[in-house]
């Protein structure tokens, strides 16, 4: 008698989708201090130099610093759906 797990179509493995793979690849991020469930990332960005001046101006303006500017930029698009 076959089981059911016999009656799939044998072919490609499938492809995982973003999502399971962001999942994965944030999971071995450092926990970050703080409330919350949030991952500390690190990396660098190259910027036009104007563009660069643009932001810090803009972190000024709002009393922040560059870091938070920059993380509430990226927060916001993600929940867009730009990220």
């Amino acid at each position: 008698m076959r089981s059911r797990r016999d009656d799939k179509p044998k072919g490609r493995p499938r492809k995982p989708v973003p999502e399971e793979l962001a999942r994965d690849a944030v999971a071995h991020e450092e926990a970050a201090p703080g409330p919350g469930d949030r991952v500390r990332m690190t990396f660098r960005v190259v910027l036009p130099r104007s563009v660069a001046e643009t932001l810090v101006a803009r972190a000024i303006r709002d009393e922040k610093n560059i870091g938070t500017l920059v993380t509430e930029i990226l927060e916001a698009a993600a929940k867009k759906g730009n990220g």
